[in-house]
């Protein structure tokens, strides 16, 4: 049986190897346990002739000498990493155990009980009592054991789970970095083309570049966002681009109402629509129209960037970093790699983004 398979059957079958269980509950189960198993010893010594009073004496001194043991056992493995090395020390502990529990009881019970037929009748069967009493030590040595490899699995999957989450959400911010600076050094280029020849156009996109990139730093820590919101987001980036571009960039936006308040990863979208103006205005002089369309698709949320290029002029091959960028994205926010597609047919390049609602 693997690792794994060991951890569920621990789990389910011994409550008090479950490390979520509280210290007070595996308490009651463990003293529980050793209330049966003396009950048991009760029944069999008053079937065998002797009255209550001895046998109750003898089930409660039997029975909580080797409780303590199993607590003693307990306690002295939790020092110990579960491994077959320390399988022998473990044995042997409980060998000593059992020899010091049937050494106390016969003292204990000999002081209580001084009948000649009793103390016969221990003797006869100190062999038995000394069996059964190593085999109890030895499952709580066991429980024990399960229980601790099993917590140490579980802290060790949560450091593991704790080190890819740090590790994606540096990754994610990675990402989201390097899209930024590209952007902005576009702008400044283009702002610094405006400053002498058209100031006016310059200070607007200045002050757009601004609303822009604070509206970038508000959403550093939302991951996801409505599409309502991330349209109105990049529609400023929009603005800049058309005051880079002028009459020659024109948008379409087509958005179901059932899509406004779907979920997406926050700036999503502005390297897709980015692409699109690399993909469509330059390598051509004249207009395009980028097209931006979202609806609903089940469980999906299905966003469509699409624009013309010139198949006969491009020399334009790949995604880019954009669009790779986005598809590392969208993998590592949802473990999938088929939710960024994209195609050429006839001069227009398609953009195909599916974002999963469920996991929103």
């Amino acid at each position: 049986m693997n690792s794994e398979g060991t951890i569920k059957l621990v789990n389910f079958h011994f409550g008090m190897a479950t490390p979520q269980l509280s210290f007070f509950k595996i308490i009651l189960v463990y003293l529980a346990w050793w209330v049966f198993w003396g009950a048991d010893q009760v029944y069999l010594l008053v079937r065998n002739g002797f009255d209550l009073n001895t046998a109750i004496t003898d089930a409660i001194v039997t029975q909580g000498i080797f409780a303590m043991a199993g607590y003693v056992i307990n306690t002295s493995m939790h020092s110990y990493r579960p491994s077959g090395k320390n399988a022998l020390y473990i044995i042997i502990w409980s060998i000593a155990l059992t020899y010091i529990c049937m050494y106390l009881q016969r003292e204990t019970l000999y002081r209580i009980i001084e009948e000649d037929a009793y103390r016969a009748s221990f003797e006869n069967s100190v062999i038995i009592r000394a069996a059964f009493g190593w085999l109890m030590i030895m499952l709580v040595a066991v429980l024990t054991w399960a229980w601790v490899y099993v917590k140490e699995k579980q802290e060790s999957e949560e450091r593991r789970n704790e080190a890819v989450k740090l590790a994606r959400e540096a990754e994610l911010t990675t990402l989201r970095q390097q899209l930024q600076p590209h952007f902005l050094f576009n702008s400044l280029n283009s702002i610094s083309a405006l400053v002498m020849t058209q100031p006016e156009q310059a200070r607007k996109m200045v002050q757009q570049l601004s609303d822009f990139l604070r509206g970038t730093i508000r959403k550093d820590d939302k991951v996801l966002v409505t599409l309502e919101e991330e349209l109105t987001h990049l529609q400023l980036y929009l603005d800049i681009e058309k005051v880079r571009f002028g009459h020659r960039l024109k948008t379409e936006i087509k958005i179901d109402e059932a899509a406004q308040q779907k979920k997406i990863p926050s700036l999503l979208l502005q390297p897709v629509v980015e692409n699109a103006i690399k993909f469509g205005l330059y390598d051509t002089t004249g207009e395009i129209t980028i097209v931006i369309s979202a609806r609903t698709d089940g469980p999906m949320l299905e966003i469509e960037v699409t624009n013309p290029f010139d198949e006969a002029t491009s020399t334009r091959t790949g995604t880019g970093f954009g669009l790779s960028g986005v598809q590392r994205r969208l993998d590592l926010l949802f473990s999938r790699n088929d939710l960024l597609k994209t195609s050429r047919n006839s001069g227009i390049f398609t953009t195909v983004l599916r974002i999963p609602q469920s996991a929103a």
